[in-house]
């Protein structure tokens, strides 16, 4: 996560905290850059750095204009200071924000095969005491780990796999 895509999304999460507005804060700001990264025309029009800002900012303000109010106005200032190509960064920074405010924590969770739902529960059960937060989990299957998982939230990541492993052995091996 860029340095000023965290500084945007902490400045935003604070106005809106400070003025009981970051449930609609969020919403909006997540529904918009869906939008926006749904739109390949658009995502490259914000990220091009030969269109001028003051385009992007008049964009912008005509694509915003019925959002909560600290949203259309932080779109603008994000399109006057260069950054319009970042709402999507922004966007996560701003859910990870809220989510630590409410005490979740999203896990991908990557496993070499299907697992039942009773087993995934049981691991994010595991994960919940162990964090003493809510987590939401996404599950992926990988043939390529061979067995056991990987856990994946923000930037930890727990390899426990079996194709993990024996990676570590080579390397200790060859090293």
């Amino acid at each position: 996560m860029a340095v000023a895509e965290r500084l945007y999304a902490r400045a935003l999460f604070q106005a809106a905290e400070e003025q009981g507005r970051l449930e609609a804060v969020h919403r909006d700001l997540s529904e918009f850059a869906d939008a926006v990264a749904g739109s390949p025309e658009l995502t490259a029009f914000l990220a091009n750095p030969q269109v001028e800002p003051a385009a992007k900012v008049g964009v912008l303000g005509e694509l915003s204009e019925g959002a909560d109010t600290l949203v259309h106005n932080f779109l603008r200032l994000v399109a006057e200071k260069g950054r319009a190509g970042e709402i999507l960064g922004m966007r996560d920074e701003l859910q990870a924000l809220v989510d630590r405010a409410q005490g979740r924590v999203a896990v991908e969770l990557t496993t070499a095969f299907e697992l039942s739902d009773d087993e995934a529960a049981s691991i994010v059960a595991q994960i919940e005491q162990a964090s003493g937060r809510t987590v939401e989990a996404s599950r992926r299957v990988d043939p390529e780990l061979v067995g056991g998982m990987i856990l994946q939230a923000g930037s930890l990541r727990v390899d426990a796999s079996v194709r993990g492993r024996l990676e570590r052995l080579r390397h200790e091996l060859v090293g």
